[in-house]
């Protein structure tokens, strides 16, 4: 099965040796991204709902660059390092997801890149 590499500038470029999104037949599989500004380079200033709002729009714009949108994801994963941010990042997802949601996991973890609060991987899945 061939591979499509998916990237924009429109997201942070990758910060290391891996692509953005990868699309293998329907199945649209996204790195994780944090919150960076993609016009700096640098992690958003502001609370966990900055934070997320700002993975979220990343996210946003590689899947834009797909030739897709947030209604064809089936799986979420959110790795958040402070687990009591959990009910302000359900928040900023309701803004960009409808019923019905994708699945979803929630992982607490130690520490992400730049000292990141939130990174959030995807699966989409086109028609």
């Amino acid at each position: 099965m061939s591979r499509q590499i998916i990237a924009t500038v429109s997201a942070p470029k990758a910060i290391g040796p891996y692509s953005q999104a990868v699309r293998c037949g329907n199945t649209l599989y996204f790195s994780g991204q944090t919150p960076i500004d993609p016009a700096t380079g640098a992690l958003v200033a502001g609370d966990i709902t900055a934070q997320a709002r700002r993975v979220f729009e990343n996210l946003k714009a590689v899947c834009e660059a797909a030739g897709s949108s947030f209604a064809q994801v089936a799986r979420v994963g959110i790795y958040l390092t402070d687990l009591a941010n959990f009910a302000a990042v359900n928040a900023v997802m309701k803004e960009y997801f409808a019923e019905p949601f994708p699945a979803r996991s929630t992982i607490g973890v130690a520490c992400l890149p730049m000292n990141a609060q939130v990174e959030v991987d995807m699966v989409l899945v086109f028609d």
